[in-house]
């Protein structure tokens, strides 16, 4: 990916918005979970909303993970399996679910890809850019709106009188409405 962004090739495939958050080295947000798993998200919501009732689900720090097949206890802090989920620490296993769920599962892979990245595009070069301005210069617009793009268009020198009507401009339409 660095070396495309490098090379001023566009990535075909979009990432996830906290992808793109943790190459800019922003925090993620509990909102960023819903883009990734919905169900998950309003499920942490949930537990948000129960309150004091929250003790009686009985939730401790910990999620099961299947891999291939086999399920395996991961404790999301150290200790997890002994520490059941209250209304006090309530905000601490929220968190801790969400930066496992997005950053903790596929921590040694990110690492990889940070560091590859890195390697090509120093860090420093990227602070001037939100996230969003990172995946539009690495993958581009996703969809051109030409109905929108043809309306806003503004007309100057020799095609201000006629405008969209110049026959240079028709021809300009009709090539770039043909890209799909």
């Amino acid at each position: 990916m660095g070396k495309a962004m490098f090379d001023r090739q566009l990535v075909k495939g979009h990432m996830v918005k906290h992808l793109y958050k943790h190459i800019l080295g922003w925090p993620v947000m509990f909102n960023d979970l819903k883009d990734v798993d919905e169900e998950y998200y309003n499920s942490l919501k949930g537990l948000k909303d129960m309150g004091s009732d929250v003790e009686y689900v009985g939730v401790d720090f910990t999620v099961m993970e299947e891999t291939l097949g086999v399920k395996q206890t991961v404790e999301l802090v150290p200790g997890g399996g002994d520490m059941d989920v209250v209304e006090d620490n309530l905000p601490e296993y929220i968190e801790a679910c969400l930066k496992y769920r997005l950053l903790g599962r596929y921590e040694a892979q990110l690492n990889e890809l940070l560091l590859g990245f890195f390697d090509v595009i120093p860090e420093p070069l990227l602070t001037i850019f939100d996230f969003q301005e990172l995946e539009l210069l690495m993958c581009g617009l996703p969809h051109i709106d030409m109905e929108n793009w043809m309306e806003h268009t503004e007309y100057s020198g020799e095609y201000d009188r006629e405008g969209p009507d110049h026959q240079v401009c028709v021809w300009f339409w009709e090539i770039v409405s043909e890209y799909d």
